[in-house]
């Protein structure tokens, strides 16, 4: 994503604006010199001889002459006439972009899994990440049952956003943006959690629905997307829902022909399934069981979807970030390495398989998993395969982007950044 200003006008003799100055000045050379020339002509040959075809073929020859000289002083004037209008006619815009480079830019997601924060200033290329902030806060633990977020919940979110409310005051942020998901649309208390939010630390959290979530998702990472024939698929597993979106790569910014969300995500389907620890088998049921839930879910949209291109598809989520690492082996995780690769979709088929059939202890001695999602990395491997059951593409391309980059490209997008597709 590039935000570019269009460079000054290339000089050309061909140029209109030009043109128009300097044939100007050289009619009016021309007209004295063509008088001066019949005032020494006249003493010498008096008025008979004005009318002799040499005489007006030496005429024609010298205003040619004429206009065809273009003196120094005509393209100076020439350069700075064409300079002036062209700043005067963008200077709006020179201005919007020098003011707003030196902007601070910020975007919050709460999800029902993670609180996280980006914090941005624009550049050419985009914009450059000053500063971020992630916490895992589980804001949706136990709202399939109870359809409360629990106290806890509640605390451990605001204390994550309490932080994220501290780093917009030091980085002297402009314009910012906060929205809160799935959770907070469940919860029978959700307007009562975002008052709290906004009591306690300044946050105004925007309860979105799931169709600017999509928007928002897509918007973060579709550069991402490889370029081929057909409408390409791009997906979001959150913490307490999915959403599928089939867009149209044809224009700069890609069109959502169709989409879907389902309230199926890591947390809420982990805790749809009590999951047996004391067996192999009884895990791989368990795991069978969630796969079952999301096709249900995704059967209706499955029929819409087309049956014919190239299969493209983009992830975005902790569950594909996860996956991907564990597939290259990664002894920690690191963003540079994960966002933007691209990956075979049959190995990761192969390692959502073995994960789910391995405990939740082994799970968690990965590296790029550890306990935080040795229990939920399961329900996102469930989802994944479901997607793929739909969409069966060969790779699958990973981003580590989203909800926080599509937040922060649409603040900047109002305020003058102009962001096309390269």
């Amino acid at each position: 994503m590039v935000d570019r200003l269009s460079p000054l006008p290339h000089k050309d003799n061909n140029d209109s604006s030009a043109n128009g100055i300097d044939q100007s000045n050289a009619v009016s050379q021309s007209s004295q010199h063509s008088k001066c020339g019949a005032v020494d002509y006249s003493q010498q040959t008096k008025f008979k001889n004005r009318k002799n075809s040499n005489y007006q073929k030496k005429q024609q020859s010298e205003l040619a002459s004429v206009k065809k000289a273009k003196p120094r002083v005509h393209k100076s004037h020439t350069l700075k006439h064409n300079k002036q209008t062209f700043e005067k006619k963008n200077s709006k815009s020179l201005a919007s972009m020098s003011a707003i480079k030196n902007e601070s830019f910020a975007a919050i997601d709460l999800g029902t899994n993670n609180c996280r924060l980006l914090i941005a200033k624009p550049e050419e290329d985009g914009f450059k990440v000053i500063d971020a902030f992630s916490r895992v806060v589980r804001l949706g633990e136990g709202l399939a049952k109870s359809g409360r977020i629990s106290d806890n919940a509640m605390d451990r979110a605001v204390d994550a956003l309490a932080i994220c409310a501290q780093k917009l005051k030091r980085r002297n942020v402009t314009l910012s943006r906060s929205v809160a998901t799935e959770a907070c649309r469940q919860a029978v208390n959700g307007v009562d959690f975002i008052e709290r939010v906004r009591r306690e630390t300044g946050i105004v959290l925007d309860i979105i629905p799931s169709k600017e979530e999509a928007r928002l998702a897509v918007l973060g990472c579709y550069i991402l997307l490889p370029p081929g024939e057909g409408p390409a698929l791009i997906f979001d597993i959150g913490g307490g829902s999915t959403e599928l979106v089939l867009v149209s790569t044809q224009d700069n910014i890609p069109k959502i022909i169709e989409w879907i969300s389902i309230p199926w995500g890591v947390v809420t389907l982990t805790e749809s399934e009590a999951i047996k620890e004391d067996s192999e088998e009884a895990r791989v049921i368990a795991y069978e069981n969630m796969r079952a839930r999301v096709r249900d879910s995704f059967r209706d949209f499955g029929k819409r979807l087309p049956k014919y291109g190239d299969y493209r598809t983009l992830g975005t989520s902790g569950t594909i970030t996860t996956l991907a690492s564990v597939y290259l082996e990664l002894p920690y995780y690191s963003r540079n390495k994960i966002d933007g690769i691209h990956v075979p979709a049959d190995a990761m088929r192969a390692i959502s398989q073995k994960l789910a059939a391995q405990s939740s202890y082994t799970r968690s001695l990965l590296p790029c998993i550890g306990e935080q999602r040795s229990d939920l990395v399961v329900a996102g491997c469930a989802i994944l395969e479901s997607i793929l059951d739909i969409w069966p593409a060969n790779q699958l391309g990973v981003a580590d982007r989203g909800i926080r980059e599509g937040i922060l490209r649409s603040l900047m997008n109002n305020n003058s950044c102009i962001f096309t597709r390269t």
